[in-house]
């Protein structure tokens, strides 16, 4: 509980990923071990409440000392670790319901194949990875109903999902089947790209469709390995640079040109730059002058230094206890990934935004040292939680303003930056938000596009600017009044059509009439058919049963039926009715005794569900009026 209360404190907050995920597991463990205790938190009613605030309020007291700032943080970390244990109560709920089905569908199979009943590692991993239903407690209860579990099984599934997570996690890999064979004498490329983005290299390996070659030419997709390359290579959220390499051969003449989309590293510290031949040859062994796409770099360095001022902001608007979950630098835009429990509000996002641009508008230069790990931390730098660094590390500073360990490429100014607008923020998962945004020349696309489409709009609308909502709105209610206006006049167009077809209706039963309709009414919606199975069913008069179908657009059906109190208190239910038929059309429905509607996306099968629906009710009727 100790490690839970801390890691909250620094702003760690249960979710599915990364640290996150660290937090929930403790918090998970804490709860079961209480409830295998008996100890559990008294709620409201019948609910059961969390008993884990109440320890931890004990783990702060006796911590205080040691960590005086705990207490300035206690309603946060009593209030995510409420709401994180009233969530896995409520999972925990859930999971023994399931766990119960599954139970009772092992004991019936081992009943019937005199086999020893067991349920399956899957069922019992699908329990832990969906319903985070603790394997420990799957396999008390299992035991008590004298069912075992395949423990093997549930291994083999979570290694098979380590396996997962550590692919999508790790760096990407080259593609070749042995990549040991092609790097066995390739060393670590020498990233030159912090202080120029042209300079000459020698081409190491070549590597076409998963095999080394000593050659490519024109038209082939490669990976090159270079001793040394100005390229960016893909990491800390910022994506690779794209480029050319060339062989010159003459004055602005090339005797080969090869066309970079993408740099990732691999093995430790080996860039590869993935891309296409677009004139010539390359080969092994080759001198190449390589070169940065200048624009594209800046679009990513405006970005990646952006994503630096608005983590402060967040800390500065929000708390300091919010911290980075992830990111995305790219040329087109950023993506910042955050700990936080609830949306932000509008005002708290128009904040942030002002600060980043306030910053943005200060000129302040960046500064970026390289220094001990140790001493960057106890400088103040911001370190993202999982991160391996080396012993030196290098720290980018924004002074006054940011500071954190980073690898990645900045500006050297933040009026660089140009302006900064937030462009969406929501969530992606338990505690975690995600913002995205754009800045530099990415921002100014922006608020032209912005620009422009609002002048249509104006255009269209005949309005000013500011003159857009009021009209906006004012179409919006005309049209509001438009529809009911419109669906008043299909009612009764409805209810008229009804009128017409009522002396359809006939009679059954012999000990008392009960009078019977089942009618097309073609292409009515669902709301006016309901209006015209109302007003049928009032003018039929006690006993009477309607049912009504319609197709009110491509593949939709629509069916209703209103059954009278005398027809209910023969034991015949419009809800249980008019499902079969509906599943007739292929699709379902239910409702009251007296009334229900239903739904399918068969239409070709109207006619006959009808006469199916016809049949049965005359048949019922006749068997209990009579």
């Amino acid at each position: 509980m100790r490690a839970v209360v801390y890691l909250i404190s620094d702003g760690v907050v249960p979710s599915n990923i990364g640290r996150g995920y660290v937090v929930r597991r403790l918090i998970r463990r804490a709860v079961h071990t209480g409830r295998m205790l008996g100890i559990k938190g008294v709620g409201q009613g019948n609910l059961e409440g969390a008993f884990l605030p109440t320890i931890a309020g004990k783990v702060i007291e006796l911590s205080n000392y040691i960590y005086p700032d705990l207490k300035d943080r206690i309603p946060r970390i009593l209030e995510e670790l409420k709401r994180e244990e009233l969530k896995f109560v409520q999972t925990l709920e859930r999971g023994e319901k399931y766990l119960d089905q599954m139970l009772v569908e092992s004991l019936l199979s081992a009943k019937e194949s005199g086999t020893t009943p067991c349920l399956s590692g899957k069922d019992a991993f699908l329990l832990y990875d969906t319903y985070g239903f603790p394997v420990e407690i799957t396999a008390e209860v299992a035991e008590e109903r004298g069912v075992s579990i395949d423990m093997n099984g549930f291994d083999i599934e979570m290694e098979n999902q380590r396996r997962q997570s550590q692919a999508a996690h790790s760096a990407v890999k080259l593609s070749m089947g042995n990549s040991a064979d092609v790097t066995k004498d390739v060393g670590d490329t020498k990233f030159l790209g912090y202080e120029t983005l042209s300079a000459t290299a020698v081409v190491e390996s070549l590597i076409v469709n998963g095999s080394p070659v000593l050659q490519v030419s024109e038209g082939s997709e490669v990976e090159v390995l270079l001793n040394r390359t100005p390229f960016y290579a893909e990491s800390g959220g910022q994506i690779g640079d794209h480029g050319f390499l060339y062989i010159p051969q003459g004055e602005n003449h090339y005797k080969a040109v090869m066309e970079i989309i993408d740099v990732q590293k691999s093995m430790g510290n080996i860039f590869v730059h993935k891309g296409t031949i677009k004139e010539g040859a390359l080969e092994v062994g080759r001198e190449v002058e390589a070169a940065v796409d200048a624009r594209l770099r800046q679009r990513a360095k405006v970005h990646h230094t952006a994503t630096h001022l608005l983590q402060s902001a967040l800390k500065k608007v929000i708390g300091q206890e919010t911290s980075q979950a992830g990111s995305l630098v790219a040329f087109e835009r950023l993506r910042f990934d955050f700990n936080f429990h609830r949306p932000l509000t509008d005002s708290e996002l128009a904040e942030i935004e002002s600060l980043v641009n306030k910053w943005v508008g200060d000129a302040t230069p960046l500064q970026t040292k390289v220094m001990p790990l140790a001493d960057a931390k106890g400088a103040g730098a911001i370190a993202m939680f999982g991160e391996k660094y080396g012993e030196e590390v290098r720290v980018v500073e924004v002074p006054g303003v940011s500071m954190e360990l980073c690898g990645g490429t900045h500006v050297s100014n933040t009026s660089e930056i140009r302006g900064f607008k937030i462009i969406s923020e929501q969530g992606i998962a338990s505690g975690i938000r995600r913002i995205e945004a754009v800045a530099g020349d990415a921002f100014i696309e922006y608020v032209n596009a912005r620009d422009y489409y609002m002048k249509q709009l104006c255009s269209t609308l005949k309005v000013k600017a500011e003159e857009v909502t009021n009209r906006v709105d004012n179409l919006l209610e005309e049209l509001r009044m438009t529809r009911n206006e419109a669906s008043t006049l299909r009612e009764k167009a409805a209810v008229y059509k009804a009128s017409m077809m009522a002396s359809k209706a006939i009679s059954v039963g012999t000990s008392q009439e009960v009078r019977v309709l089942v009618e097309s009414m073609e292409d009515t919606d669902a709301d006016s058919l309901k209006k015209a199975a109302e007003y049928l069913i009032e003018t039929l008069e006690d006993p009477a049963a309607v049912i009504l179908g319609s197709c009110p657009g491509d593949e939709k059906v629509s069916l209703v039926a209103a059954f009278t109190p005398g027809v209910v208190n023969l034991g015949i239910q419009a809800g249980k009715f008019i499902g079969p038929i509906a599943k007739l059309c292929g699709g379902g429905g239910g409702g009251r005794p007296n009334f229900a509607q239903a739904g399918g996306r068969k239409p070709e099968n109207l006619s006959s569900a009808l006469e199916k629906a016809r049949s049965e009710i005359i048949s019922d009727l006749s068997e209990k009026a009579s």
